[in-house]
């Protein structure tokens, strides 16, 4: 294409959009609303992950071993847990650190002296934390069929209901953005259609000059794309905003809970969200407009 096709089919493009301006409109408005509902499934998926993974490393798994397990044993049970894949920090506790770490927090560090010998003897263990919650169950079933590990504690309940929350969310979202986005498809096609027949005289006239079929159509594909990069836009810099009020809001209102909701930074956020939006957008605006064009424009 040479640069001053380009240009004239960039221009005729925008002309189309003003000349079918409540059209247009129209199409934008409704991209946008689907890429903003995108937008904010995808913020609230995306920090619901990232709660869900700090949620997991504070999960563990304690794998107590037998009581006569002799150092080289519990060196080598170690090496074994640490070489597994979905293992992703060991931390091995002796008899004493136990106690040294359960008595201040449950019967005070003045009465510790009472106790002559440790309650915790021979109960040495071993935490485990994992990379993926969802992996926990085969974790367990493995460590169970170990001779030298004596009992196995972990929470089947948290992992399940951290697991399912994520899988609801993700449906749920994805449902509702495949019928926004067929809903945007559908109005740009109704742009196109009304933009070829406002202009059938003058492609009818171009046509019968030699204009091929990519110079005359090119515009309304142009005009798609415009109208879905016009579209993102919008709701990507409303997400911006709302993005950092909600996370100031919630650090001056509610410090109490930002241990608890730990949001991503909005550049963390936007580093996928950015690229994605602008590629749905300008996707449903040639999709919408390529197969309208070929559909409807006979000519």
């Amino acid at each position: 294409m040479r640069i001053s096709t380009f240009f004239y089919t960039l221009k005729q493009g925008i002309v189309n959009i003003f000349r079918n301006k409540w059209f247009s409109l129209a199409s934008i408005a409704t991209i946008s609303s689907c890429l903003f509902l995108f937008g904010l499934f995808y913020t609230v998926i995306v920090n619901f992950q990232y709660m869900i993974r700090n949620a997991e490393g504070e999960m563990s798994v304690t794998a107590f071993l037998q009581e006569d397990a002799t150092e080289e044993q519990i060196q080598q049970v170690g090496e074994m847990i640490r070489g597994r894949a979905e293992v992703a920090r060991v931390d091995f506790i002796s008899d004493e650190q136990a106690w040294a770490e359960w008595a201040p927090e449950n019967i005070g560090e003045d009465y510790m002296d009472i106790y002559s010998e440790n309650p915790f003897e021979n109960m040495n263990s071993f935490e485990i934390y994992m990379n993926d919650v969802e992996q926990q169950q085969s974790l367990v079933d493995w460590l169970q069929s170990l001779p030298d590990i004596s009992e196995v504690h972990y929470s089947e309940v948290t992992a399940t209901t951290l697991t399912g929350m994520n899988a609801i969310v993700a449906y749920v979202s994805l449902g509702i953005i495949v019928i926004l986005l067929l809903v945007s498809i559908f109005l740009i096609n109704n742009t196109v259609i009304i933009g070829i027949s406002v202009r059938r005289q003058e492609i009818e006239i171009m046509k019968a000059i030699g204009a091929t079929d990519f110079f005359v159509r090119s515009p309304f594909v142009i005009e798609g794309i415009l109208i879905g990069l016009v579209g993102s836009l919008i709701p990507l810099a409303a997400i911006y905003f709302i993005y950092i009020k909600v996370m100031d809001y919630v650090g001056i209102q509610f410090p109490a809970l930002t241990t608890l909701l730990q949001f991503l930074p909005v550049q963390d956020v936007f580093k996928l969200l950015l690229p994605i939006s602008l590629g749905i957008g300008a996707g449903i605006g040639f999709l919408g407009s390529f197969t309208t064009v070929r559909k409807h424009l006979r000519v």
